[in-house]
Formats: C-alpha cells, structure tokens, sequence
C-alpha cells in the first residue's frame, strides 16, 4: 500500500495510535486489579454469612477510594494533600518547567494562597502521578501529560488574566496579590473563612 500515491496517513494517527495503545494499557491493567479482586472476594465469605462477592455499599466505598478533589477536603487531609503537592510543585515543577517570570508568563510564589491555582497544580499533579507510570499507561503517558494536562494547565495559571494577574515582580520586590473571598457553596455555614 506504500507505493499507492492516494494513500495518505493523516498527521495526527500516530498520535491517536499511541493515545490508544496507553488506553488499553491501562484498561488492561485495570482489568487485571478487578480480577484479581473478584477471584479473592470468590474465595471468602464474611463471618454474618454475607458472600464476599457481596459488598456492603460502605465496604466497596472504604475499598476504592479515588485522590479526592483537593478544595472540598478539610484540615488535617488538605494540609496533608497541599504539603504532597507543594513538594511535587516545589520539587518538579517550578524547576523543570518554569522560566523566570515575565509579563506574558507569570507566576507567584506564593501560588498555594491561590485556591485556582491549588485545584489547578492538584489536578496536573495527579495526572502526572497516573501518566508516568509505564505499568498503568504504556510509554506515552508522558507525552500525553504534557499535552493534556501541563500545557494547558500552565497557559492558563501564567495567563495574564490568570490568577496571579495582580501578583508583580520588580527589581526590589514582589507584590503578591490575595485572592478575594466569594461566598461559596463548599464553605460550611459558621466556617471561618
């Protein structure tokens, strides 16, 4: 088919392919925790009688747990997850991807007063957590991170209507602007802001 001279391969299939071929990687992987999971829960059962195969919904909820959405979770679990990603932003991030600040590209580093850019960091930081391991996600997983996650994350924390639009470097100092509170729907009623 290559000396076919209407066979074109469109710019983008190799793309498609090896994003395909980390979805099955991981699917596979995931196919494979989920067997082994129901070949145990087949072997046990409760001592109330209950199969293991037949979970309670709270059994099933304490077994799965997914990293939850870093703004809903409360003292101490935030502090720990901020301290996780503070780490990994410190350690990795501003390091390896960030240049020195400029009027097209900021950044604060005092980013962790800013809830945007915390929720924001949280989710890459996750992302890069699942996609570059190669046993879940295949060779691509870093490829795909950094198109689909860290570019467009940066972009639009470094914006210059981004979150730390009031936040300024000089020559002598940095001006670091908070955040204003808005009355939200996650902050419980009595809660101190």
């Amino acid at each position: 088919m290559s000396d076919d001279p209407n066979f074109d391969v469109p710019v983008g299939l190799f793309e498609d392919v090896a994003d395909l071929k980390a979805k099955v990687t991981q699917l596979t992987a995931l196919l494979e925790q989920l067997t082994e999971h129901a070949d145990h829960a087949g072997e046990t059962a409760d001592e109330d009688g209950t199969a293991a195969g037949e979970e309670t919904a709270a059994d099933a909820a304490d077994e799965w747990q997914y990293p939850p959405f870093i703004l809903l979770l409360d003292s101490p679990e935030y502090d720990d997850e901020l301290r996780a990603l503070t780490e990994w932003v410190e350690g990795v991030l501003v390091p390896g991807y960030l240049a020195e600040p400029s009027a097209d590209a900021r950044w604060c580093h005092l980013w962790f007063d800013h809830p945007v850019a915390v929720a924001r960091l949280h989710a890459c930081w996750l992302a890069w957590q699942e996609l570059t391991d190669p046993a879940s996600c295949g060779y691509t997983g870093p490829s795909v991170w950094h198109r689909d996650h860290l570019d467009p994350c940066m972009r639009e924390l470094r914006a210059s209507s981004g979150p730390f639009q009031g936040c300024t470097k000089g020559e002598n100092q940095i001006n670091h602007r908070l955040p204003g509170l808005v009355p939200s729907a996650w902050r419980r009623t009595g809660e101190a802001p």
